[in-house]
């Protein structure tokens, strides 16, 4: 399927509907850009929620370090130092 379209003002590029159809384009849908020698080229993609994600990573940390028995800044320094070699104050 060919089509031609234009480019806004504003730089942005309509995607005819059929094409949005057959790929499940839909508003919202991430879409990565690139270039090759003439080519604009794009991609439908997934992004993770990147805020879920983190709040993911900082609990499974939590959990890790609680499990190591690290309750504070100081217990993280210690076992920092420790592995450098260097007599904690």
């Amino acid at each position: 399927m060919i089509e031609i379209t234009k480019v806004s003002t504003k730089g942005q590029v309509v995607i005819p509907q059929d094409i949005r159809k057959d790929l499940g384009l839909i508003t919202g849908t991430s879409v990565l850009v690139t270039k090759m020698n003439d080519f604009v080229l794009l991609k439908k993609v997934s992004i993770p929620d990147v805020k879920r994600e983190f709040e993911q990573l900082a609990k499974w940390g939590s959990r890790w370090a609680k499990n190591k028995g690290i309750k504070s800044e100081e217990d993280v320094m210690r076992i920092i130092h420790q592995g450098r070699g260097v007599k904690s104050a």
